[in-house]
Parts: C-alpha cells; sequence; structure tokens
C-alpha cells in the first residue's frame, strides 16, 4: 500500500481525505497513513527534519512517541496517521502539564527536552502537533519545525504576506470565533478554512 500511495499521491489527496492544513504543508488521510503535501518549500525542510528525528528517536527507542515517517520527497512526505486532538473553542490549545495529564505519555518531558536542546524544535506544546495513540495519550505528528527555520524563513515570509499567520477571530461567512489563516498585515479576508479560504 505504502509503495502505491508514493507512486500515485495525486489520487489520494483529495477532498474527501483532507484532515488538517499548515502554513507549509496541507494533509490527507490515506487508511493508516497521512500525506503531507507541501504547499511550500519549507514544507519540504519540516518533512526531512522529521524524517531525520524519527530516525534519531527510534535509536534511542523512543520512536512511541513519534509519528513514523515513512518517506520524503521535494513533494510530499507520508507518516503513520493518529487521530488529531479536537480544538477547544474553535482553535489550537497549548499543552498544560496539569490540566491534561491524562494525555501525558511516559518520557514525554525528557523528549520535548531532547527537541529542544539537541534538535532546535520549534512550537512543541501546540495542541495540533500532536494526535492521540490507541491508549489515547499524546504522540507527535508535526516536529519537523526548528526555531532556526522559523526565524530565519518562516518569520520573514509571513511578514510578507507569502506564509499565513493564524489569527482568532470571527468569520466574515459563518460568523464562528474561529482560527483564520491571515496573510500579512494588509489581509481583509476573514473567512475561516471551513469557508472557502486556503
Amino acid at each position: 500500500m505504502l509503495e502505491t500511495i508514493m507512486e500515485n499521491w495525486n489520487d489520494y489527496c483529495k477532498v474527501e481525505n483532507f484532515v488538517g492544513i499548515g502554513s507549509t504543508r496541507k494533509v490527507y488521510r490515506v487508511g493508516d497513513y497521512v500525506v503531507k503535501v507541501y504547499l511550500h518549500p519549507l514544507g519540504y525542510l519540516q518533512s526531512k527534519n522529521e524524517l531525520d528525528i524519527y530516525e534519531a528517536m527510534v535509536e534511542k527507542g523512543l520512536q512511541g512517541l513519534f509519528a513514523q515517517t515513512y518517506y520524503v520527497d521535494e513533494y510530499i512526505s507520508i507518516q503513520k496517521y493518529y487521530e488529531p486532538l479536537e480544538m477547544r473553542n474553535n482553535q489550537s490549545f497549548e499543552i498544560d502539564m496539569k490540566k491534561d495529564e491524562d494525555l501525558i505519555p511516559e518520557m514525554y518531558e525528557e523528549v520535548l527536552l531532547q527537541l529542544d536542546k539537541e534538535y532546535d524544535c520549534f512550537d512543541l506544546k501546540d495542541s495540533s502537533n500532536y494526535g492521540l495513540n490507541n491508549s489515547r495519550k499524546l504522540v507527535f505528528i508535526d516536529y519537523g519545525m526548528s526555531k532556526k527555520l522559523y526565524e530565519q524563513q518562516w518569520v520573514p515570509l509571513a511578514e510578507a504576506g507569502i506564509l499565513p499567520q493564524i489569527d482568532f477571530d470571527y468569520c466574515t461567512s459563518c460568523r464562528f470565533k474561529k482560527e483564520l489563516r491571515m496573510y500579512g498585515d494588509h489581509d481583509k479576508d476573514k473567512r475561516c478554512f471551513s469557508c472557502g479560504k486556503e
């Protein structure tokens, strides 16, 4: 199945398989896998980092805390699928060690520290970066953004309106308060993703 997805990924990345979207990648579910399609070359760099980190965590025996990255090329990456965390009040949230203790797996704090110190990872506590395993514990599914990538490439592109920043405001179409994808200070289109704004 994996080889079929690798060779024919475009056939699987349809609206009905859509899972989520970030600033640099759009995600589709194909059975037990997700296909991350790059919206910007930064998405490829993130996916390469995820593959490198996953392989390093296998060597340390910590792979159970990470979505396995099976494949990366210049267009897509393929990972194991995990159920995403639900949003709270239509937005992602920061994982809180006390408030979310039922979700915290063993070795979580040690792994967070390693990702920070050894791999320069950024934005590790945002709930949108996690899925849930069969034991209803957190698994890293989006762990490839480094502080260096963020500061040197993502921020300038976001400030220029090329990559979206997330704003929490009312959608002008559905009127619900949601996360909105905003492209620079002059973007006046305040529709949410569900109402058609990518």
